[in-house]
Order: C-alpha cells, then sequence, then structure tokens
C-alpha cells in the first residue's frame, strides 16, 4: 500500500475518534505484488537505471475517458507525490491519480498477447476493447 510517511505520522497523532475519521478521509493507496516487483527490478535493470522509480498514474484519454500510466521516473518525486518502496523499488503516484486508483493492484500479467504490468482497480466499471482505457464507478 502506498502511504507516505507524513501521512502516517499525523493520523497516529490524533485522538482514536478523530483517527478513525481521518483513516476513512485519506485515499486509500495502491497495492504492489511480488510479481509486479520482480517485473519493475528486471525492466530497470534492462534499461540500466535501476535507481529510477515506476511512476503510476492516470490520464484522460483513450476510447473509454481514463487511461493508465505506467512508466520508469529517473527523478526525484514531485512535492505532492505518495512514494512507497518495495523491495528496493520506489514507486510514485500522484495524488489525483490516487483518488482513481485507490485499493487497486499493481500486478505483472503474462500471456501469448501481452506481457507487462497490468491494474487490478475494483473501481473500473468498464474497459474498452483493447484494454487500454477505462471508466469509474
Amino acid at each position: 500500500m502506498i502511504v507516505s510517511e507524513s501521512q502516517s505520522s499525523n493520523v497516529a497523532s490524533t485522538p482514536a475518534p478523530a483517527k478513525e475519521a481521518a483513516a476513512s478521509a485519506r485515499p486509500r493507496g495502491v497495492h504492489v505484488s511480488p510479481a509486479a516487483v520482480e517485473y519493475a527490478k528486471q525492466r530497470l535493470a534492462e534499461r540500466g537505471t535501476p535507481q529510477a522509480a515506476i511512476r503510476m498514474g492516470i490520464r484522460g484519454g483513450g476510447c473509454s475517458g481514463f487511461q493508465y500510466i505506467i512508466e520508469f521516473d529517473d527523478a526525484e518525486p514531485k512535492p505532492r507525490d505518495i512514494v512507497s518502496e518495495h523491495l528496493g523499488i520506489r514507486f510514485y503516484v500522484d495524488k489525483k491519480s490516487l483518488i482513481y486508483l485507490a485499493d487497486s493492484t499493481l500486478d505483472y500479467t503474462k500471456t501469448v498477447m501481452f506481457r507487462g504490468f497490468t491494474f487490478r482497480n475494483p473501481q473500473e466499471a468498464t474497459k474498452c476493447g483493447c484494454g487500454h482505457s477505462f471508466t469509474v464507478r
């Protein structure tokens, strides 16, 4: 789950009833499967940038309204990014994208027709025929 250090410390310092309200108001995180972490390690090594991060997000577009974005990021995180680290790999997601990716899982899929990162997103209402864009509930 992606949670920044500052979010964790803010919630920990509040009284119990306020803690529950703060937890429900915070965006939920993005989970990263072990297979996705291993694939990220492999791709970063192939690219020759093992210290780079993986940026996750969404953009408007595609035939269904939104497109998933998964790309390499050689820079430091932006001030409003949520950062997590899984087995030495950093993952960034901007707060606006997190609204649509909350409780999603970044996974790795390998089929006859496709090999790469995929999202399992409970907020997805429909996907286009090619599977690259989606609508939300």
